[in-house]
């Protein structure tokens, strides 16, 4: 082995089982986020409530994404916060099997949210250090993100089979209590393995370390734009369950579908990023904004494709958005420079989410236009941001 190939070697290998336990951790909170919404509808909640609880919990899960960032940055202790995180998501979700109103249930589905919140920034920048070594940002966030996906993937596909057998919610938010140890376990065999993950970082890219820029802020007003109009997977399930355009035991198949597509989508579109940088965003935030006319107007196959369109475009906000941050920023600020830019997203989650919600209980016609036209309002910001930020998001 070469000692060049050795560094990248190490890097990739710390992606891929940072990928794996990500795919448990998805896997346990994907699989409950699938069908949260039929089960909250079975609890007498209305969409207005399943909207505003769906958008609260992005608005915290990302919104304290600001203290935690700032908080690894400060400390420096990146691995302690993000293994509080994954123990404070992974408790939450098999809680929910113990639920029996729509209130306990929001208050577990919101906690959740938060522990994802503690465990990203410190999580993405660990990630971070290893992206140039191994290939490129977008390929390091793209692999990781397939890896994530098919945990995402698989985890609402078991609790499908789960409903289908008894149509036991308790008993389908239980059985997820066992991915969640894995998870934990690995994430502490990961801690063991590679303590100090900021080793693997390379000669970082020539941006000011002392604030950060004018084009993070632009490219932030463009992503809150795209978060704003992006309906949460949770009301999007109460309204097949609500519109019969989906049996319930496919609504989480449908979920698992769009989690495929996010994932397998990812590998390439991340290696797309790396070459053509911001153009590949604009173009697929076009694309992803179609989700919603056939999720909420056609019946069983346009609702199927689009839930897979949906999934692309989750994978482009949880793979292509944060590699664009990361080389706009030096490594010292880059878990604030996630927490920042992930609060904003979250804001505007969750405005944009409570409006889905009550806009829906209105109008459909109107929903569907408030999620196409804040998605298209977005893509000459992301065209502005690629014209001057483009080559440096390119790996050497």
């Amino acid at each position: 082995m070469s000692a060049a190939s050795k560094p990248t070697r190490v890097a990739l290998r710390f992606i891929v089982l940072i990928g794996i336990l990500s795919f448990f951790a998805d896997f346990t909170y994907e699989g409950s986020r699938s069908i949260v919404g039929p089960y909250m509808a079975s609890l007498q909640a209305s969409g207005a409530i399943v909207g505003i609880v769906s958008g609260l919990g992005e608005l915290l899960g990302y919104g304290l994404r600001l203290f935690s960032g700032r908080l690894a940055d400060t400390t420096g202790r990146y691995w302690p916060i993000t293994i509080f995180g994954y123990v404070i998501q992974m408790a939450s979700v098999p809680a929910l099997a113990l639920t029996s109103s729509w209130p306990s249930a929001a208050a577990l589905i919101i906690l959740e949210r938060i522990g994802k919140a503690i465990r990203n920034p410190p999580r993405d920048v660990m990630l971070s250090h290893a992206g140039k070594q191994a290939g490129g940002y977008g390929w390091a966030f793209g692999l990781h993100e397939a890896l994530d996906q098919f945990g995402a993937m698989f985890g609402p596909l078991a609790v499908a089979a789960i409903l289908a057998r008894n149509g036991s919610y308790q008993e389908a938010f239980a059985v997820l209590l066992a991915p969640a140890v894995i998870n934990l376990t690995l994430v502490l065999i990961a801690r063991w393995l590679y303590p100090k993950p900021e080793d693997m970082e390379v000669v970082p890219a020539n941006v000011s370390g002392a604030r950060l820029p004018r084009i993070f802020w632009v490219y932030l007003l463009g992503a809150a734009l795209v978060a704003a109009g992006f309906a949460d997977y949770s009301l999007i399930a109460y309204h097949f369950s609500r519109a019969g355009t989906v049996p319930s035991n496919w609504i989480a198949i449908f979920y698992a579908v769009a989690m495929g597509v996010s994932g397998t989508g990812s590998l390439a579109l991340g290696r797309l990023f790396d070459r053509f940088g911001f153009r590949v965003l604009v173009v697929l935030t076009w694309v992803s904004a179609l989700f919603a006319p056939l999720v909420f107007l056609g019946g069983f196959w346009p609702a199927l494709l689009g839930a897979a369109i949906w999934g692309l475009g989750m994978g482009v906000h949880e793979s292509i958005i944060p590699a664009a941050v990361t080389p706009m920023v030096s490594p010292r600020r880059r878990a604030s420079a996630f927490g920042v830019f992930t609060a904003g997203y979250g804001v505007f989650w969750f405005i944009g989410s409570a409006l889905i919600g009550v806009l829906y209980d209105v109008s459909l016609p109107a929903v569907i236009a408030f999620c196409v036209v804040t998605q298209i309002i977005a893509l000459p910001i992301f065209a502005w941001v690629g014209q001057r930020w483009s080559p440096s998001v390119r790996s050497p």
